[in-house]
């Protein structure tokens, strides 16, 4: 925070955001003799700027104890927005700015980080006092997202401001945020003029070919070719240096000169710099791709790259790229974070836009999904990603843009945790990985295993609309391959229904069930008509057909015929024609064998039942003691600078405080105390030992001891058995039967907080039957009936039924504590007996570690 973070303005430039240091005073100062009159007499409420200025030495000086932030534009500081608190809980409210950057967004965005500063700082009111005739200011005040109440004394209206973040301050920065991220794309997917620096006559090189592929696709815009060693390159004449005022900028000229020609951009007012030279980042220079998005962000300029293939919008007829291929204009809008698998996607897909972000050192997926989610031109978005720049972020964006659009999602590396030392179930189970999955989920973000995975399922969802249901009809002219397709439909939990009786008159079908099977000799009139009738009836929602050439009528005719049926539908039709894999008349997704079929319609079912999910009314928070718990893990890290894990009655003390309350657990260092620890308990008791050790592996836990007796003899042989890193044991008394599960979650630095529910006991590892949620954990019931011991729990074959809604219950507890808390590392509640009357919480472990505070998820900045 010392240093500051960049944001991006309504109009898409790009400011920076710091803390007010007393270093600014001179900066300040200009400030105010740049202001007018108008202003100073606004904003100070007298004439002329002596009252400014003396402000200023006053916000800059020793006694100052107020909180200010300072914003700069193009490296010159132009705004200053601060509070200063009141004894009362509530605290001044002030901000002035530059003249120049009135109208750009800069005042509301730095009165809202104020706000949220404020809030995190026991701020529970912001007041403020606007002569009635600075109009402007009230209404950026009202406008805020806040709760305002007013009151008018004479000239001077009082406003007070409710600090506390409510629904509508997320709702309206979230709208900020996506207008400013649109902005400052626009001119670098849809730019008016084009600047190729590096560009050359040799027709091998980079730069040539950038500009030779603009020429042929017919970019209607002033083409600029930048060469100070030629005076034409493709016909067009060469400049030394890039015009003023170009909006998008390629740059193809070695790594050591990149800084300087983005320096020379950023002085020409350059909008968006696309970088294709590689040598920075990947190659170990980390600080000059630094440096070189430093310039970028002074500048306003939005970065793409370095290190990759170029940008492309077939809606403009951009292709500022040094792709072999022309692309082809479709639906799909396309990102890729590798440039060999870009330029494969590009190969076999029909797109919209298409960005290579390299080394995503700027512009990156998030970015992408806001500005696509507002495209006329795209309906899926197809992203392929190496790494997560910020995925709290992306999840929250990707979650509104998937309402209106799919987003398919292809991340390399599923590797496991490496040697990332862990000890808790939970966090061996919870990888990166699952933390993947879980975030996408929860986002509506279809995750695929492959390329052609995402090809496929990008293909239909472009194509056809969205299946209304699983339930799938197929039909074709052999039955080989629509077993295949059926049998691939069970697999996915897609269902093959009967169908009505007399919905098919096919005059020699072999089957007339579902398959249909209307045999080699089906004519094309006769599987078109098929189509048709099976489209028609309410008893299905998908119609899938599976043609094997040459039979029948032959290829191109059945393709005609499987178009003509499908453009009547309003239907889910799909293809395999056997052996091919394309695109029938523009609109039927064809595959070459049933499986691939099946698999990208799966998808798209899941898809589509994701959207129809009803989104209902917010939850009510789960209640809790979060000052409390804060004040525990603060106590227990100063203790241990470096965490650990927590001992059995701090354990208890922090789950408490959400409302979980585990066994009486009492601890004990011999076997006396154990003995005296079982009879205030009660028996028969249970005997555990406390250690760096897995209890069940070394026979740390004894069950049923009737006696003390027994409790003393118990302990003794397990400290023989397991030895000195026995530190002592906890004595609990034995509970009734039930159903044992284990409910974890873990803390990752990047994703955030994961929950886990599965099988516990000593089958956890085993059986490994788990589900995963993001929190806040609002679909308990539906998280817990994903397991598949999940019958269990409700009865079966005679079992009792268990309480789940009390299971449920602590699913949502522990997801708010991990939402409250990042320093709970690892945590495992294993088991928890659930029985007819709740679920009880048996074992416990907590292990804290010592992290940053994530920044607030309101706070809009560049990453």
């Amino acid at each position: 925070m010392s240093d500051g973070y960049d944001v991006l303005l309504r109009d898409g430039g790009i400011a920076h955001v710091r803390p007010l240091r007393p270093q600014d005073r001179q900066a300040l100062h200009e400030l105010v003799e740049r202001s007018s009159e108008r202003s100073a007499y606004l904003r100070f409420f007298t004439g002329g700027r002596n009252t400014a200025h003396a402000y200023m030495d006053r916000v800059t000086g020793n006694k100052y104890r107020g909180h200010g932030l300072v914003a700069s534009l193009h490296g010159r500081l132009v705004a200053v927005a601060e509070y200063i608190p009141i004894d009362d809980g509530s605290a001044d409210l002030a901000i002035l700015l530059d003249d120049a950057v009135h109208g750009h967004g800069l005042g509301t965005l730095l009165l809202e980080h104020v706000a949220l500063d404020a809030a995190k700082h026991g701020v529970r009111e912001l007041v403020a006092d606007v002569l009635a005739e600075n109009r402007p200011m009230i209404r950026v005040l009202h406008d805020l997202g806040l709760e305002v109440t007013q009151r008018f004394e004479g000239g001077t209206l009082h406003v007070s401001i409710t600090a506390e973040p409510t629904p509508r301050l997320r709702a309206v920065i979230e709208a900020r945020d996506h207008q400013a991220e649109r902005a400052s794309l626009a001119r670098v997917l849809a730019p008016r003029s084009v600047a190729v620096i590096g560009a050359g006559r040799n027709e091998s090189g980079i730069g040539h070919k950038v500009l030779r592929n603009l020429l042929d696709d017919g970019f209607p815009g002033p083409i600029h070719p930048v060469n100070p060693n030629a005076e034409e390159v493709a016909g067009l004449a060469c400049q030394a240096r890039v015009p003023d005022g170009v909006d998008l900028a390629v740059v193809a000229v070695p790594a050591r000169h990149v800084l300087q020609v983005a320096r020379d951009c950023a002085q020409a007012g350059v909008a968006g710099l696309v970088v294709l030279t590689s040598g920075f980042a990947e190659a170990g220079q980390r600080d000059v791709e630094s440096e070189l998005l430093k310039i970028c962000r002074t500048a306003g300029m939005r970065l793409v790259g370095p290190n990759c293939l170029g940008v492309v919008n077939t809606a403009v007829r951009l292709n500022a790229s040094f792709l072999p291929h022309h692309p082809v204009q479709g639906r799909i809008a396309l990102m890729s974070q590798s440039g060999a698998v870009g330029a494969a996607l590009l190969e076999r897909l029909d797109i919209s836009s298409f960005v290579s972000v390299g080394n995503k050192a700027d512009v990156s997926g998030n970015d992408l999904l806001d500005y696509w989610e507002d495209d006329p031109g795209t309906d899926v978005i197809a992203l392929y990603l190496e790494s997560f720049g910020n995925p709290r972020k992306f999840a929250r964006i990707a979650a509104r843009v998937a309402a209106k659009k799919p987003i398919l999602l292809v991340k390399s590396g599923r590797s496991s945790a490496g040697d990332r030392a862990v000890r808790s179930h939970t966090a061996a189970a919870a990888t990166p990985d699952v933390a993947v999955d879980a975030l996408t989920r929860a986002a509506g973000v279809i995750r695929l295993d492959s390329v052609n995975e995402l090809i496929d399922t990008a293909k239909l969802l472009a194509a056809q609309p969205l299946p209304r249901g699983r339930r799938v009809a197929i039909v074709g002219n052999s039955g080989g391959p629509q077993a295949m397709a059926a049998d691939a439909c069970e697999r996915h939990s897609l269902t093959v229904p009967e169908l009505p009786p007399g919905l098919l008159n096919a005059r020699a079908a072999a089957a007339l069930g579902n398959p249909v099977d209307l045999t080699a000799d089906a004519s094309a009139t006769e599987i078109g008509t098929a189509v048709s009738a099976l489209a028609a009836t309410p008893d299905v929602d998908v119609v899938l057909v599976v043609y094997t050439p040459p039979f029948g009528s032959g290829l191109d005719a059945t393709r005609q015929a499987i178009a003509d049926a499908a453009k009547g539908a309003d239907k889910t039709v799909l293809a395999c024609v056997v052996g091919h894999d394309d695109l029938i008349d523009g609109r039927v997704p064809s595959y070459a064998f049933p499986e691939q079929a099946v698999a990208a319609l799966a998808h798209t079912v899941r898809y589509a039942e994701w959207r129809r999910r009803p989104t209902g009314a917010a939850t009510k928070p789960v209640p809790a003691d979060e000052a409390s718990a804060r004040t525990i893990v603060e106590e227990e890290l100063a203790a241990c600078s470096g965490g650990g894990w927590l001992s059995p009655d701090a354990t208890a003390r922090l789950l408490s405080c959400y409302g979980v309350t585990p066994v009486e657990s009492i601890e004990a260092d011999g076997p006396e105390a154990a003995a005296e620890a079982a009879a205030r308990v009660g028996l028969p008791a249970v005997l555990k030992a406390v250690g760096p050790v897995h209890k069940s592996d070394v026979g740390g836990v004894r069950l049923g001891l009737r006696t003390q007796d027994e409790v003393r003899e118990a302990y003794r042989e397990m400290r023989a058995r397991i030895g000195e890193e026995m530190t002592g044991a906890v004595v609990q008394r034995m509970l009734p039967g039930g159903v044992e599960i284990i409910v974890g979650g873990v803390n990752y630095p990047a994703f955030g907080p994961l929950v886990m529910v599965g099988m516990g006991g000593v089958l956890a590892d085993l059986l490994a039957d788990r589900a995963f949620r993001v929190p806040p954990v609002t679909d308990a019931l539906n998280m817990i009936g994903q397991l598949r011991c999940a019958p269990v729990l409700h009865g079966y074959r005679g079992s009792s039924a268990v309480d789940v809604g009390a299971l449920a219950g602590q699913l949502e507890r522990i997801g708010r504590l991990l939402d409250d808390l990042p320093q709970v590392a690892e945590l495992d509640l294993n088991p928890v007996i659930v029985t007819p009357d709740g679920a009880i919480t048996v074992d416990a472990r907590i292990r804290l570690a010592p992290c940053e505070p994530p920044p607030s998820q309101l706070l809009r900045r560049l990453r």
